[in-house]
């Protein structure tokens, strides 16, 4: 199945809808500290209530409904996606390791080998 790309532009009325969630979460956050002499409950609820009514406004714009969108697709990819069994990521696993452990053991050598030629072969110099 093709499925195209089609980008919409944003409408004046668009741009509003994220302006307007972009101000209620400031809001909100100011909220949150200038009520600090209420108490906690109405602190965290007008904190909660500016950011689920920001959530809601950004949600009905058009980048809430593609951020929507996308979310249901990545969710199905991730269904789709055949994971390893206990085993075979323990072996993985091991496999990993043991190559770090090759590499650093190669490295090691290579460094102690160059070191030796250039020091005490090429220079002279004893340590």
């Amino acid at each position: 199945m093709a499925t195209s790309q089609v980008e919409t532009v944003s409408t004046t009325a668009d741009k509003a809808k994220l302006v307007l969630a972009v101000a209620l979460v400031l809001a909100s956050l100011a909220g949150f500290y200038l009520l600090g002499k209420q108490g906690q409950l109405v602190q965290w609820g007008a904190l909660v209530a500016g950011l689920l009514a920001a959530v809601i406004v950004f949600m009905t714009s058009e980048t809430g409904k593609q951020f929507l969108a996308f979310g249901r697709d990545s969710w199905r990819e991730v269904r789709k996606v055949v994971w390893p069994t206990r085993k075979e990521a323990v072996q993985m696993t091991a496999y990993v390791f043991g190559f770090v452990v090759l590499m650093a053991l190669f490295l090691w050598m290579t460094d102690k080998t160059l070191e030796w030629v250039f020091y005490d072969l090429i220079l002279g110099w004893k340590k």
